[in-house]
């Protein structure tokens, strides 16, 4: 079974910086795309960002774009959320989630998900 175990979150200042991480269990990580999506108390899960299996090309959420990147480590089977300028309206609890497929672009294409780091942004 594929497990994801994301890591990095905490409280942070309007303004700072974070990175989160994702590790996947398995052999064939390359073979996944991988999704970033986050969930604030009350509210729907929503699309953050995703990147192709290939590492070439993300897509991006408006409220995120120009903030957050993404990146991947086929070599150690982890990919990185980078976030700047984190704004309070940051706040959740961000998922991973992959597919074996070539890209993620609707949370309903995801396969495996994992079970979400609270990041939290201070004004």
């Amino acid at each position: 079974q594929v497990q994801l175990v994301e890591s990095g979150g905490g409280l942070v200042q309007a303004g700072d910086s974070l990175r989160l991480s994702c590790a996947v269990s398995g052999r064939t990580f390359s073979t996944y795309a991988m999704g970033w999506f986050r969930q604030a108390a009350g509210k729907e899960r929503e699309f953050v960002l995703s990147i192709s299996r290939s590492g070439g090309f993300t897509y991006y959420a408006d409220s995120v774009k120009g903030r957050f990147t993404a990146s991947r480590d086929n070599a150690r089977n982890t990919v990185y959320l980078q976030m700047n300028s984190l704004k309070p309206e940051d706040t959740a609890v961000y998922y991973c989630a992959a597919a074996v497929r070539a890209a993620i672009t609707d949370y309903r294409q995801a396969e495996y998900w994992g079970k979400g780091t609270l990041v939290t942004v201070s004004s």
